[in-house]
């Protein structure tokens, strides 16, 4: 599918100068961000007891009161890991869970790392995006993603297959109903027409939130560099990967015309915690050794960085703020 090097509501403005980018109070070159997990009996960690919303809620307060800057929240249905043997474990509904955190902290910067446009109509997630900024206080940010987990598709129906070009589609709506607030595309899976997102939220006049993606492959990297706003990494533990990652995005952004300092760069790690017994690609270590890795990913230049403990409990994220302190000492 061939892609113009413009589209109708694609990022004219870097965000950050715009400031439409989450105002960080700490005020450090790269602000800390938490992953809040949600699944049932930590799906993707440790066999913990199932959380409910409000103690969500209460570890969101944690984590602001101990130093993070913006809170996330991933998207899934489910998760079907090896390390349960296969056993389906559910995930607390992303988009309600999100506008239900942000309204029971006002002003926080929060945003979905990342939100999959296949799970949704993309009308339906452009409204969904503009009323969360809404009751955010005009602090959300709207990380987009193709989806992966083939499980959660499979179970509920959902299609599978040419999830790039179902993904470039829903771009063509989601960008302008967010940034403009009218829509119209007639394409192979999604239709516009005439489309308005009204009311608009807080930031209106400034082209709405921002859309981020997760992204590392090369179509996807240039769709973020023809829409985004700003870009994450994935997970990793080695900030080297990162900057190839930034470097590769950068020849996309050259290669449509877009400055590439204009994306705002995230990333994020997992991090081993007392009694971790499971991640991907884990940070661990003693607290200045975990801050000192962390000062890895400032230094290849991301501006945000999100912070996955495990396991994520109100115990071990107390702990957490002894390595964020460590952080912020430098």
């Amino acid at each position: 599918m061939a892609i113009e090097t413009r589209k109708p509501g694609a990022p004219v403005q870097p965000v950050i100068q715009q400031g439409r980018w989450p105002t960080m109070p700490s005020n450090r070159a790269m602000s800390l961000g938490l992953m809040l997990p949600i699944a049932e009996q930590n799906a993707v960690a440790n066999d913990s007891p199932r959380d409910g919303f409000w103690d969500t809620v209460a570890m969101a307060k944690l984590a602001i009161d101990i130093g993070f800057d913006m809170l996330w929240l991933p998207d899934h249905f489910i998760l079907k890991m090896e390390r349960h043997g296969g056993e389906a474990r559910g995930v607390w509904e992303c988009w309600t869970t999100t506008a239900g955190v942000a309204a029971a902290l006002p002003g926080t910067p929060i945003g979905t790392m990342v939100a999959a446009t296949s799970f949704h109509n993309p009308g339906s997630i452009a409204k969904m995006a503009e009323s969360i900024d809404e009751i955010s206080q005009g602090n959300f940010v709207l990380g987009l993603g193709c989806g992966w987990h083939a499980d959660e598709y499979h179970m509920y129906g959902l299609p599978y297959d040419h999830r790039v070009d179902r993904f470039e589609e829903a771009l063509q709506i989601i960008s302008p109903l967010v940034r403009t607030g009218h829509a119209t595309f007639e394409g192979e899976y999604y239709q516009a027409r005439d489309a308005v997102n009204f009311p608009r939220g807080p930031r209106w006049q400034e082209g709405g939130p921002p859309i981020l993606f997760g992204a590392n492959k090369p179509r996807m990297m240039r769709l973020t560099a023809l829409y985004a706003d700003a870009w994450n990494a994935d997970w990793q533990d080695n900030a080297a990967i990162v900057a190839e990652r930034m470097t590769l995005l950068d020849e996309a952004c050259e290669a449509v015309g877009r400055e590439p300092k204009g994306l705002v760069r995230t990333g994020g790690s997992q991090f081993a915690m007392a009694g971790c017994n499971y991640r991907w690609r884990p940070i661990s270590g003693t607290v200045d050794e975990m801050a000192a890795a962390m000062h890895t990913f400032r230094d290849v230049g991301l501006v945000h960085y999100l912070c996955a403990p495990d396991p994520c409990t109100m115990e071990t994220l107390q702990d957490f703020g002894e390595v964020i302190r460590a952080f912020d000492r430098g």
